[in-house]
């Protein structure tokens, strides 16, 4: 007999769900993980819930964990549906199932998920859309949905209002009270904050707690926890109206999702500000993972993506990555490679230009020019080709024109000393002579080769 397994994705826990009416692997899968999981109440519809919480570690990496110890303890799962909650979620738990080759799977938004299980309890009977509350550990997330064609018209999220903020709230006003005295280090305030929410999950069904500590007695009732709350859950419902509002649709109804939605001061100020129904499912922080196992369908088979490689390889040379299409143009590699070489040419030459304007200020800017004009090899020589024995000389030339800027450049020649021979005249000023300061020398601009070599001489 095959089953299913249901993953929700939360900023505290990761929930699974799995259906226990007539499954004889419950057993089984109740001991699936080896850190310790927290058992949620059990819910009447026949699902066995757990919760294992983030702390420290990554999401994804924590969903592929619990998800892979569930399918080594059950082989017969046969299919898995993973409820997240945003997109960064979703990369995360997808790269991480890649990397350990699990692709029986498929991730639904856990908005999805949850308006799914509402419709097939019955909760949200005959209505057309619908806003869905979620009061989490870590914020607030309204969203108006249709629940015909279950597309979402608006959604806002906020971490001003969080169950966290509600468990400092209680904190705070202990420690105010005299009755409990301020912890002395982080550990101390971890703990106090624990005690502060089991104390907040009890006043769901009772009118006032007492829970002792090492710091002193954590005592609480109904009505002071309510008056601590009031504004932060007025200011959530405030938030509810105004996305309803912005999404331009007429919302029916409200759902209360999120483990604060036990709250009972929650859905009395959503009524007043509201004027709609609102719904209280049982056990409303496992809405969305009971929503998933219902989702859960066998994914067709397909190869298994690579793993994630750890290291880079220093042999492997990377190539630019803009697109997928940018590498399967025919000719693509090809092309980048001569634009590369043109550009290598073009900064030589602008370097050329540079070396010799700092070379006229140091006073040996006539000499690099006057060597690189009289060169036989170079490519800036202004004297044309001789017609006589050497025609092919400019063929052999044009090939290196790297090669000899680039040694002009590494290796600029020092100043020549005076010698007793008579030297060359200086070159006839031509067009390419240029005056930059009166009284020193002047600069021949070199002339860049010609794109095509000439032809050469016919022979007599």
């Amino acid at each position: 007999m095959s089953s299913v397994l249901g993953v929700s994705v939360g900023t505290g826990a990761v929930r699974v769900a799995r259906p226990t009416t007539g499954d004889p692997a419950e057993p089984t899968a109740r001991h699936a993980f080896s850190a310790a999981p927290h058992t949620a109440p059990p819910v009447p519809d026949g699902f066995d819930v757990q919760a294992v919480p983030v702390g420290e570690r990554r999401v994804g990496e924590l969903v592929a964990d619990v998800v892979g110890a569930v399918l080594a303890a059950d082989p017969r799962i046969s299919a898995t549906a993973i409820a997240y909650r945003d997109e960064q979620h979703a990369r995360d738990i997808r790269a991480e199932l890649a990397r350990r080759q699990l692709t029986n799977y498929e991730l639904v938004p856990d908005v999805i998920a949850a308006l799914d299980y509402l419709q097939y309890t019955g909760d949200m009977p005959g209505f057309g859309t619908v806003a869905l509350y979620d009061l989490g550990a870590s914020g607030l997330s309204v969203t108006v949905i249709d629940t015909a064609s279950r597309q979402i018209t608006h959604s806002e999220r906020t971490s001003d209002i969080s169950g966290e903020y509600l468990d400092s709230l209680i904190r705070e006003q202990q420690i105010a009270s005299g009755r409990i005295a301020h912890p002395p280090d982080h550990a101390g305030l971890v703990a106090l904050d624990t005690l502060c929410r089991e104390a907040k999950e009890q006043l769901s069904a009772n009118s006032a707690v007492a829970l002792p500590s090492t710091e002193g007695l954590v005592l609480l009732s109904q009505e002071n926890f309510e008056a601590l709350i009031m504004l932060a859950v007025e200011s959530s419902a405030r938030m509810t109206r105004d996305v309803i509002l912005r999404s331009e649709q007429p919302v029916q109804a409200v759902a209360l999702l999120g483990g604060c939605a036990q709250i009972p001061l929650v859905a009395r100020v959503l009524r007043r500000w509201l004027g709609v129904p609102v719904i209280v499912p049982g056990a409303p922080e496992t809405i969305a993972t009971r929503g998933a196992a219902r989702l859960a369908r066998p994914v067709p088979q397909r190869p298994a993506p690579a793993p994630f490689p750890d290291a880079r390889d220093d042999n492997t040379v990377s190539a630019p990555e803009p697109s997928a299409s940018w590498l399967s143009t025919p000719g693509a590699v090809e092309k980048f490679g001569r634009r590369r070489e043109i550009s290598l040419a073009g900064v030589a030459v602008g370097a050329l230009v540079v070396v010799a304007a700092i070379g006229v200020t140091l006073g040996w800017g006539p000499q690099v020019l006057e060597h690189d004009s009289q060169r036989q090899d170079a490519v800036t020589s202004s004297v044309p080709p001789s017609t006589t024995h050497s025609a092919v000389a400019p063929v052999t030339t044009a090939t290196t024109t790297t090669d000899a800027t680039n040694e002009s450049l590494a290796a600029p020649p020092p100043r020549a000393a005076p010698t007793t021979t008579d030297a060359p005249p200086p070159p006839a000023p031509g067009p390419n002579t240029i005056t930059i300061i009166p009284g020193l020398p002047p600069v021949i601009v070199p002339t860049l080769p010609p794109l095509f070599p000439p032809a050469p001489a016919e022979q007599h």
